[in-house]
């Protein structure tokens, strides 16, 4: 792509997952403190859950691990986003950090960038991911506005220089009409402009497969390197790879295809195994 956008950076994905085309393993959290499902589990029976989860992808061999309040249904609004979270996150990532030989992002839902950088802070993590980074989309959670502004000068404070920003383009589980009279190619170029390090493509809910138009959309008007954001299998790997700079996946790799079951290690293995074949 041409500049004019923003000045050039180093390749973000290969600072933080240095391996071509990377794969990123979802740790979703047991219902956390403050959140309706949760039932007053103990804080550590989190950290146990998690640390199992996180042993079997790096077993499996994952390249990257996220942690996200995925149990935390209905998701508030991030400046609803509450301390007891925070605070649950942090707990279960202390103790992630420990023991994981790979790289941790976090994800807070829905779209809490601060928070998370928070947290990533205070666990040493490589990334955060926001689910809308600028202009604002209709969500199940309501009204959503991009976190950019508030973030970097959150990250700022903190000399979060090491914490890099996933930046979804179309994020999953909403409506996008609001922006709708600007392409894709705009919307890309928007997130480039206000200072994303990696951009996400993504199906529209989790476990949807992203289109190959959407990766390449994003792609050919992007600096920045472009991952996936769902649907990603043993089945269409060669496909997605061979368009996309790497991906995060979730459901896949969990027993019975799905997101709030364990991590199944074979099918991690299976699945490496296939990306590895690609690199």
């Amino acid at each position: 792509m041409s500049g004019g956008i923003f000045p050039p950076k180093k390749n973000a994905l290969l600072e933080i997952l240095p391996v071509k085309k990377p794969i990123i393993g979802m740790i979703h959290l047991k219902p956390l403190p403050g959140s309706p499902h949760y039932k007053g589990e103990s804080v550590q029976e989190m950290i146990d859950f998690a640390l199992e989860d996180a042993r079997r992808l790096i077993e499996g061999g994952i390249d990257g691990l996220q942690i996200e309040n995925a149990w935390d249904l209905p998701f508030p609004k991030p400046e609803d986003f509450g301390h007891e979270t925070v605070a649950a996150m942090t707990a279960v990532g202390v103790e992630l950090r420990k023991m994981s030989t790979v790289p941790i992002g976090v994800n807070c839902l829905a779209n809490a960038v601060v928070p998370a950088i928070a947290i990533a802070k205070a666990i040493q993590a490589k990334w955060v991911r926001s689910n809308q980074w600028v202009n604002a989309y209709i969500a199940n959670e309501g009204f959503v506005e991009g976190a950019s502004a508030k973030a970097m000068r959150y990250k700022a404070r903190l000399f979060g220089d090491d914490i890099k920003i996933l930046a979804d383009v179309h994020v999953k589980h909403g409506s996008h009409a609001i922006v709708a009279d600007r392409s894709l190619s705009e919307q890309t170029r928007d997130n480039e402009f206000f200072d994303a390090d990696i951009l996400i493509a993504t199906g529209n809910r989790t476990g949807d497969e992203t289109s190959l138009d959407e990766i390449l959309g994003i792609k050919e008007n992007a600096s920045l390197p472009v991952i996936i954001g769902s649907g990603m299998t043993a089945e269409n790997a060669k496909k997605i790879l061979s368009v996309a700079d790497g991906a995060i996946v979730g459901s896949y790799l969990k027993e019975n295809g799905n997101w709030w079951e364990r991590v199944d290690t074979e099918k991690v293995k299976r699945f490496m195994d296939q990306v590895q074949s690609l690199r």
